[in-house]
């Protein structure tokens, strides 16, 4: 008998999964209500007086870089450890990732978790690069939701998911 996948991994990898859809459907949601609206540099420059925007930006960077950290941290490696893969660094499970097809580029993943320390800080100390971050972070927030949708897929075609 052959196993597409270790069973012993399935509930846990299943869990980390209905997690991450949750997360991604918070995300999604803030991304679509934040971004339906023209952010300029002087919607970013206005943001120190309108605590209705702060506060839109700090739901936003908050479900990011939640989505991000339960990716990186429990929902790669969980996967990874049900196809049999042996534990290994963040770096690692995103090269393991990008080869299954989960993540387009581990550099890009790498590179959007960069951009939370900017989201956090920068708006109220530079404007601009606040501004570009959160422009990166727009595209970032597609990528990250379409590696839950993959590895929801994965879970499907092992026959895992629901």
């Amino acid at each position: 008998m052959s196993f597409a996948y270790l069973p012993e991994h399935a509930e846990n990898a299943m869990l980390v999964l209905e997690l991450a859809e949750k997360e991604a459907a918070h995300l999604a949601y803030t991304h679509r209500t934040l971004f339906a609206q023209s952010i300029d540099l002087q919607w970013v420059q206005s943001l120190v007086e309108r605590e209705d925007l702060a506060e839109k930006i700090d739901a936003f960077v908050s479900r990011f870089g939640r989505l991000q950290d339960h990716i990186g941290e429990k929902l790669i490696p969980r996967f990874a450890a049900l196809l049999g893969s042996e534990p290994k660094s963040l770096l690692d499970n995103l090269a393991y990732a990008e080869k299954t097809g989960w993540l387009d580029s581990a550099e890009t993943f790498v590179s959007a978790r960069k951009l939370r320390n900017l989201l956090v800080h920068e708006y109220m100390a530079e404007a601009e690069l606040f501004l570009e971050s959160l422009q990166a972070a727009d595209e970032a927030t597609h990528m990250l939701i379409d590696v839950v949708g993959r590895v929801k897929q994965q879970a499907d075609t092992l026959g895992i998911g629901n």
